[in-house]
């Protein structure tokens, strides 16, 4: 089953809001014909989400605009969280879920994962739910198992009406920011893994349907070779996300594989 193509750039907690707009600007004037071909997508930090929308506004782009993290409830007295509601009313279209550093920084279990998967797309907002495993369960060769009960842990709950809104990104612990690449090998077993956990829990079609993106020091030296692979639907892209060059040369490779 075809799928397009998507490119989502996960700025973290880096750049003032004068880069952000000149980053967001760069991106949305360099993408513009490739989104015809893919989805484009950049996540900047809480405070800098309305001054991004107005640049990507100012600019008519298509590009999505996406929150890092989003709280389970839809408001109340939860000091120094944002809620879904908030996120869409500023503008914002998607929002990421369980990624490895909410899990193994801030500490987030799979439990919490889904209830924020589950809010963001009850808003009816876009959500790219990370999984992937650590270096010392790769090493203990636990990859297809933790992915498996992060995905099923993940989805539990979420609806037919909400399936086609869901993204999964594949970000292998060990090779976020370490430089360190899964093989094009390595990277499409686990894909193909995920899509047939996928198949289990939410049936064949929609799992064919679902887009599977790759998260782990994606750079325009190797985007190419991992997005060839039939699984991999494009890639959640970190560092090199930071500067437009590398950025578009990534998402030229999305819009060509």
């Amino acid at each position: 089953m075809e799928r397009r193509a998507y490119v989502a750039g996960n700025w973290k907690m880096n750049l003032d809001v004068e880069g952000a707009i000149e980053l967001a600007t760069a991106v949305a004037r360099g993408a513009a014909g490739s989104l015809a071909r893919l989805d484009v997508g950049v996540f900047p930090a809480f405070v800098h989400l309305p001054a991004v929308r107005e640049a990507l506004r100012g600019l008519e782009s298509g590009v999505i605009l996406g929150a890092q993290d989003c709280y389970m409830g839809e408001s109340g007295a939860f000091t120094g969280e944002v809620s879904a509601p908030m996120l869409k009313g500023v503008g914002c279209a998607s929002v990421l879920t369980g990624h490895s550093e909410r899990r193994h920084v801030i500490g987030e279990q799979d439990e919490l994962v889904n209830k924020k998967t589950l809010a963001a797309l009850g808003a009816g907002m876009q959500c790219v739910l990370c999984v992937g495993e650590t270096i010392e369960q790769r090493r203990a060769g636990e990859t297809d198992a933790v992915n498996e009960r992060q995905v099923r842990a993940g989805l539990a709950g979420v609806g037919a009406d909400m399936v086609g809104r869901l993204t999964i990104a594949y970000e292998p612990v060990w090779a976020i920011g370490t430089g360190e690449t899964a093989t094009p090998e390595d990277a499409q077993n686990a894909h193909e893994k995920i899509r047939g956990v996928l198949g289990d829990v939410i049936g064949a079609e929609a799992a064919g349907a679902m887009r599977i993106l790759y998260g782990g020091s994606v750079k325009p030296d190797n985007a190419g070779e991992l997005f060839a692979c039939p699984d991999i639907d494009g890639g959640l892209i970190g560092g090199a996300s930071l500067k437009a060059a590398s950025f578009l040369s990534i998402v030229e490779a999305g819009a060509g594989a």
